[in-house]
This record gives C-alpha cells, sequence and structure tokens, in this order.
C-alpha cells in the first residue's frame, strides 16, 4: 500500500506541470516518468528500501513522495532545458 501512495502523490503532483513551459526532458511523458520514479525511489530510501504494507501506511507516507517527486521533475525540466539549448545553438550554427 506505501506504494501506491507514493505513485499516487507523484502522479498528483505531476498534474502541476501543466502550469509550467513544456521544458521537460521527453515532454510532458517525461515529467510524468521523472515523477513517479521520483516518488517512488525516495519512498523506498526513507523507508530503508522496503515497502510498507497495508497497516503501516498513513498520510505521512504518502507525504514522504513529495520531495522525490520534485527533485525528479526538477531534473528532468533542466535536463529538457540543457537539450533544448543544445540543440537551438547546433540547429542555427551559434556558438
Amino acid at each position: 500500500m506505501g506504494m501506491l501512495a507514493w505513485v499516487m502523490m507523484g502522479l498528483a503532483l505531476w498534474h502541476f506541470t501543466i502550469w509550467l513551459p513544456d521544458r521537460f526532458w521527453g515532454g510532458i511523458v517525461g515529467a510524468f516518468i521523472g515523477a513517479l520514479a521520483g516518488a517512488v525511489i525516495f519512498g523506498l530510501v526513507i523507508n530503508g528500501f522496503s515497502i510498507p504494507g497495508r497497516h503501516a501506511t498513513h498520510i505521512g507516507t504518502a507525504l514522504e513522495a513529495i520531495p522525490g517527486a520534485l527533485i525528479a521533475m526538477g531534473l528532468v525540466y533542466l535536463e529538457g532545458m540543457r537539450r533544448e539549448r543544445a540543440a537551438g545553438s547546433a540547429g542555427l550554427g551559434l556558438t
């Protein structure tokens, strides 16, 4: 159940990317994958690489996923911006 809470929190945070310019690496799908992967990986790290069961899952379990999802979406965004800049300067012949 802990994994479900992490994934749902990552999915909820991903919905807010509609308000950002689409510079994510892989577009909106890249942001989606980044949010889910970041939420799950961060949740696993915090819980010692174990998934909380049904009776060990509470609101705090879902909140644990927030930093991971935000960090991962930020990294995907920065990578997208970097690739956009590299393609823009290479395509225009600028250095």
